[in-house]
């Protein structure tokens, strides 16, 4: 899972690495619904560039890239507030996510720096999805 910013530059690294986030989405998503925040995954839109990697990954079909619904895009505060109760959750009990809980917990130190950039440049953004 990783951080795609609206527009073609932001003028800021958003590189996040968000393997450990995509191999324990479901247990994020559980403790997210815990935290009674808003799941990471509802952040999720599929844009033409995202579709276009994920079929160069063999994964998706190329017929669907003619109907993909326009891009959703969200607040940079709205992530920030999923993100910040995920990550006080993680840094009090990392090993409520078992052995990935200190990984997940450093991948998510990382969108919060990118989404702080994002909301302090008033831009919007979204998560995608790569299978690599």
């Amino acid at each position: 899972m990783y951080i795609v910013v609206e527009g073609e530059d932001p003028g800021y690294d958003i590189f996040v690495n968000g393997r450990a986030l995509a191999r324990n989405e479901d247990a994020v998503e559980r403790l997210a619904l815990r935290l009674e925040v808003r799941p990471l995954i509802e952040f999720f839109s599929a844009d033409e560039n995202s579709m276009s990697l994920l079929i160069e990954e063999g994964a998706g079909n190329r017929e669907l890239m003619h109907r993909l619904p326009p891009p959703q895009w969200y607040a940079a505060g709205d992530g920030l507030v999923t993100v910040e109760a995920l990550i006080g959750a993680l840094e009090v009990e990392p090993q409520q996510l078992g052995s990935d809980g200190e990984q997940v917990l450093a991948e998510l130190l990382e969108y919060r720096r990118v989404l702080e950039k994002t909301r302090e440049r008033d831009l919007r953004w979204h998560l995608a999805v790569s299978w690599r």
